[in-house]
């Protein structure tokens, strides 16, 4: 069932790596403002996490003769690595010193969209529901755009 994915991984595959490039390179612009922020570099971290998670799991799926067992224990695997940088941000985020920025749940939320997305998926491709490949692409989709949101806040919040 993993063959049939194959063109929307190979595209997802090329779309996130150049993405992951993107944000680097936009960061780099201002990192000397983006590191002043406790919060706003674990996000992009978060960020950029989520997108090698979306590439990972795309380069993945197009390995030859790669069977369920071996795709959904490495999705959950990897999903797990990159959540240690999403609950990473939500408790600098939590803890941050002003209580507006403590307010705004949207702020990590939106980072544990894409990973809850594909941890459900690893888990049903491991039990050989067909689902599991559909929330697979949900996942490679959210985390693609919240990549884009965490990484357009954080550009646009160093500039105020």
């Amino acid at each position: 069932m993993i063959e049939e994915w194959s063109e929307f991984n190979v595209a997802m595959a090329g779309a996130t790596a150049a993405l992951v490039g993107l944000v680097i390179v936009a960061s780099s612009v201002n990192i000397g403002e983006i590191i002043k922020s406790r919060t706003l570099t674990a996000r992009l971290l978060a960020g950029i996490a989520a997108l090698v998670l979306a590439l990972a799991v795309s380069a993945i799926s197009l390995v030859p003769g790669i069977d369920r067992i071996w795709f959904g224990v490495v999705t959950v695997f990897a999903t797990l690595l990159a959540a240690i940088f999403q609950v990473h941000a939500t408790r600098l985020i939590a803890t941050d010193p002003d209580p507006a920025d403590r307010a705004r749940p949207l702020k990590y939320i939106v980072g544990f969209l894409p990973l809850l997305a594909y941890l459900v998926a690893g888990v049903l491709v491991l039990i050989g529901h067909p689902a599991g490949l559909y929330l697979t692409a949900a996942g490679c989709l959210l985390a693609i755009v919240s990549a884009i949101v965490v990484s357009w806040v954080a550009l646009v919040e160093v500039l105020r």
